[in-house]
């Protein structure tokens, strides 16, 4: 019997809820917890799974924030919380893009609401040379963006790198990087937003 089984058991007052020990298991602790909590480190995170029945290591508990893609993010009182990235799709890939598409129409319809929000809150600017686009955020934030841009999976872009207040996003031509970063520019904008 698990030590998560075991503990409901002896104690019916228990708070913890029957969860088997798997990766799977611990996964969906983590983010019930990051999405109702404001946890500030990876041992106060421990400790609230631990109050749950979950009992991880250090190691294991950082692979599975980095699988999870958790982050840190400021909060609005000023201090860095993990926080869990809106739903997209991840490693999904679409038809490969021909070039031919209406690039407006398509980006338009790859627009995540998460991908909206991040602009209009991160996006400083966005300027593009080739097939490659340079995305400027506020200190700490590029990795939010680069994530909501990776999930929107607009067609022709490719991938990003993100880096402290840098995204660069790798499009399949100059055309592309164009439209990219002239569609996310007016998803910053206030008065685009009416």
């Amino acid at each position: 019997m698990s030590a998560t089984i075991e503990a409901s058991h002896r104690d019916p007052a228990a708070a913890a809820p029957l969860a088997p020990g798997t990766k799977t298991a611990r996964h969906a602790s983590i983010i019930q917890i990051l999405s109702r909590e404001r946890i500030r480190s990876q041992a106060q995170l421990r400790k609230a799974l631990a109050q749950r029945g979950i009992s991880t290591t250090q190691a294991t508990l950082s692979r599975d924030l980095v699988e999870l893609r958790a982050t840190k993010i400021r909060a609005p009182g000023g201090e860095l919380i993990y926080s869990m990235p809106e739903a997209g799709a991840p490693g999904q890939v679409h038809a490969a893009f021909t070039g031919t598409e209406e690039t407006d129409d398509s980006l338009r319809a790859h627009t995540t609401p998460r991908l909206a929000r991040w602009c209009a809150e991160l996006l400083v600017t966005a300027e593009w040379a080739g097939s490659q686009v340079v995305l400027r955020t506020p200190a700490g934030a590029a990795q939010l963006l680069a994530g909501a841009v990776d999930d929107a999976m607009m067609p022709g872009v490719l991938g990003c790198i993100a880096g402290d207040d840098t995204v660069l996003v790798i499009t399949r031509s100059a055309q592309v990087a164009a439209d990219v970063a002239g569609h996310l520019l007016a998803l910053a904008d206030p008065s685009a937003r009416a």
